[in-house]
């Protein structure tokens, strides 16, 4: 049997369990917290994240996948306090969130030596703790893959080849970058059952869809809540994830609400939260699987997509 790490340890997969697949604690704009630390309510930030993950667990989910990657705030050690003190299993990542600029350090250096950042990531740990990552996290959006993207994506895949950890590729939907993705993993010849392509949710166009699972790789329904922000709203995303079912592709999704306990990205009365009002990191439990069910999925399919389908891509 395979084992996937934890933020508290290595698991045997059977022990995974209800799994959320896109999950995030706390993001913050890690170079102002280092420099501004008087800014972050650190007290507060902590119970709200302990009061989602108990949420979680209220409604059956034993482990989050939580993508935090440089430049979203990791923080290993805060995720293992989390999961020490509530139960919840969380399985993180490394790499780096970026939809085009990177540190200086990465730019003047060979692709290869941030592969290396990652592999020590899943190998040693993270940020000097024992947390091991499981996977690996890159992204492109609206800017397209740009060189530096393009450097992050191959990056990952090399990592993911010497190591065996599977990748979650944050994507554009609007403008298909996932299919850009996907010949680069290809390229580095990373399997597509290792590839996650995360925000497929986005969007409606079930021909850009059908490619990426003609491709072989798992697919993100994972941002239920944000529908303001990124159409579709939760009846048309669920609307695709119907049909998709209907299609017989129930083995491919996952579902998630990309939710963030705490964010610094917007001050608290900014019209952006006003926006997301219905976000949570429940609402796929009390709104969407419900829905689901009324709209003729079964208990099995919701199963596949909860209970299965994160174990097999973690464990590919």
């Amino acid at each position: 049997m395979a084992t996937i790490e934890t933020v508290t340890g290595a698991i045997d997969e059977g022990e995974l369990g209800r799994t959320l697949g896109h999950e995030h604690f706390r993001t913050r704009s890690e170079m102002v917290v280092a420099q501004w630390p008087h800014l972050y309510d650190e007290d507060a930030q902590r119970e709200r994240a302990l009061e989602d993950a108990r949420a979680v667990m209220e409604h059956g989910v034993k482990s989050v996948c939580v993508p935090d990657a440089m430049l979203l705030g990791r923080d290993a050690a805060f995720l293992k306090e989390i999961s020490e003190e509530t139960g919840l299993q969380l399985v993180v990542a490394t790499g780096i969130y970026t939809y085009d600029e990177l540190p200086q350090y990465f730019v003047n250096r060979p692709v290869e030596q941030m592969a290396d950042c990652f592999v020590h990531d899943i190998e040693q740990g993270i940020q000097g703790t024992d947390v091991k990552a499981a996977f690996l996290k890159c992204a492109a959006d609206a800017p397209g893959v740009t060189e530096n993207v393009e450097k992050v994506h191959r990056a990952c895949a090399q990592a993911s080849k010497r190591t065996g950890a599977p990748i979650m590729a944050h994507s554009h939907p609007p403008t298909q970058t996932g299919l850009r993705q996907l010949e680069i993993f290809d390229e580095e010849g990373v399997e597509p059952s290792k590839i996650q392509i995360a925000h497929t949710g986005d969007t409606d166009d079930l021909d850009y869809v059908g490619k990426l699972l003609d491709g072989g790789v798992f697919i993100g329904m994972d941002r239920y809540g944000l529908g303001n922000v990124f159409p579709p709203d939760t009846e048309g995303r669920n609307k695709v994830v119907l049909e998709l079912l209907d299609r017989g592709h129930a083995d491919r999704m996952t579902l998630s609400q990309d939710f963030c306990s705490t964010i610094d990205w917007f001050p608290e009365d900014h019209p952006m939260r006003e926006l997301v009002a219905e976000w949570s990191m429940t609402l796929v439990f009390e709104k969407v699987i419900p829905a689901l069910l009324e709209g003729g999925a079964t208990e099995g399919q919701v199963a596949t997509m909860l209970d299965e389908n994160p174990r097999r891509w973690l464990t590919a």
